[in-house]
C-alpha cells in the first residue's frame, strides 16, 4: 500500500489525482498538467516533496564519512551550503544522486531520492563505521514543500524574517515561515528560481495552505509530478531510474565533474572510477527536439535516419509546454551528431540534436 504525505488531505481537497510514486501516494495533477507548468514557468507552483528522505549525519567525524561515503568533497563545504553528489557502489555504478546541506561544522543534512532513501541511510550508515559521527534517518520527522517560479521569492518573503536576497543558490538556512520553523534552501528541480521548505511533518498543512493564501494574488497554483518531470526535462535534469542507474557512472552520465579525486583519503568507489576521468566516454546525454508531433518516450530506440541503424535510446521524453514541440533526452553514441531519428512503433520520426538544457531561465 502507498504511504500518504503528510499533505494528503490538502491533495484531495484540491481535487488532485493520487498516484503510486516509489512507494508514496503523490499528486499527479491538480487539474491541468499544462496549467500547473506554465504557472511555474510564468508565476509559481508549489509542490509537495515530502516522499524525499532526509538522512543526518553528526558528529567530529561526519565530513570525513561523507568524504569516503560520496564522490564529492564535502568537507569543503560551508555551513549554510548544499551540494550536489552521487553515492556509488565499489564498482562506480550510480547508486543515488544527492543534496547534501551542511547545517554546521558537525552535521550535514543528505537528501536523497524517495525510492533510494532507504538503501543509501543504509549504505551512510555502513560506510561511517570507524568515523566518529552518527547516521540517521529522519525522513518521517520531515515534511518538504517547495515553490518554484518568478513569484517565489516575492511569496515567501511576505512570510518570513529570512534574509531572501542574500540566499545564494545552493545554500539553506534556518528561518521561521508564517511564524513556523524551517530550513529555507533555494534549491529545487524546475529550472526556475525557487525555495524548498524543510518543516516539521506536523507543520506541513499550515505551511502549505498560508502559501496558497499569500500566493493568490500572484499566480501561485498547486502543481503535481507531471508538471515537476516536463519541468525537469526542459531544464535537462536527470532522473534517477531515467538518466541515471546503477548500471551507469558518472562518466557515463556526463557528471563525471561531481567526482573529486582531489580530496584527502579513499572513497567508496574511487579504484574503479579513476580509470575512467581521461576516457572520452562511448555515449554522451543529449537533447532531441521532435520536427513531429509525436513524443519520443522513454526506452525507444535513437536511430540513423538514413539506414535505421540503432545509435542510442530514450532516457525521458514529453511535450515541452515551452517549446511548443515534444523533447526528449537521449544517450547516443558519441560520434553520432545529427541526422537522427526516433522510431516510434516502426516509424522513423525525424529529431533536432541539441545541447542541454532545452529550456534557461532569464535571471
Amino acid at each position: 500500500m502507498s504511504r500518504p504525505t503528510p499533505l494528503r488531505a490538502v491533495h484531495e481537497s484540491h481535487g488532485a489525482t493520487l498516484t503510486d510514486f516509489a512507494g508514496w501516494l503523490m499528486p499527479l495533477r491538480y487539474g491541468s498538467e499544462s496549467v500547473e507548468h506554465n504557472a511555474v514557468r510564468t508565476a509559481a507552483g508549489l509542490f509537495d516533496l515530502s516522499h524525499m528522505g532526509e538522512i543526518f549525519v553528526t558528529g567530529p567525524g561526519a565530513a570525513a564519512a561523507l568524504d569516503h561515503a560520496l564522490v564529492g568533497r564535502l568537507s569543503a563545504l560551508d555551513p549554510g551550503r548544499a551540494r550536489y553528489t552521487m553515492i556509488c557502489d565499489d564498482r562506480g555504478g550510480i547508486l543515488d544522486d544527492l543534496i547534501v546541506y551542511r547545517l554546521a561544522d558537525e552535521e550535514f543534512m543528505v537528501v536523497a531520492n524517495a525510492s533510494n532513501a532507504p538503501l543509501v541511510a543504509d549504505e551512510l550508515t555502513a560506510r561511517a563505521q570507524g568515523f566518529d559521527t552518527e547516521v540517521r534517518d529522519r525522513s518521517e520527522d520531515y515534511a518538504l514543500v517547495a515553490v518554484q517560479g518568478p513569484q517565489a521569492e516575492t511569496i515567501l518573503a511576505s512570510l518570513t524574517d529570512a534574509d531572501l536576497p542574500t540566499l545564494k543558490y545552493y545554500a539553506g538556512l534556518p528561518g521561521t515561515v508564517a511564524g513556523i520553523e524551517a530550513l529555507i534552501a533555494r534549491t529545487g528541480y524546475t529550472g526556475e528560481d525557487g525555495f524548498e521548505l524543510f518543516v516539521a511533518a506536523g507543520d506541513a498543512e499550515h505551511i502549505w495552505h498560508t502559501l496558497m493564501r499569500a500566493g493568490e494574488p500572484y499566480g501561485l497554483r498547486p502543481a503535481g509530478l507531471s508538471a515537476r518531470d516536463t519541468l525537469r526535462l526542459e531544464a535537462g535534469m536527470p532522473l534517477y531510474g531515467n538518466e541515471l542507474s546503477r548500471g551507469l557512472t558518472p562518466f557515463d552520465a556526463g557528471f563525471g565533474r561531481v567526482v573529486r579525486f582531489d580530496k584527502p583519503g579513499d572513497f567508496v568507489g574511487r579504484t574503479a572510477l579513476e580509470p575512467l576521468k581521461d576516457i572520452p566516454p562511448r555515449r554522451r546525454l543529449v537533447g532531441l527536439i521532435a520536427t513531429g508531433r509525436r513524443v519520443p518516450r522513454h526506452g525507444y530506440p535513437v536511430v540513423l535516419a538514413a539506414g535505421g541503424d540503432v545509435v542510442g535510446e530514450i532516457t525521458s521524453g514529453a511535450p515541452s509546454q515551452t517549446l511548443g514541440k515534444p523533447i526528449a533526452m537521449a544517450y547516443v553514441d558519441s560520434g553520432a551528431t545529427g541526422g537522427l531519428a526516433v522510431d516510434i512503433r516502426g516509424t522513423r520520426e525525424p529529431v533536432d540534436l541539441v545541447e542541454l538544457p532545452f529550456y534557461r531561465r532569464n535571471k
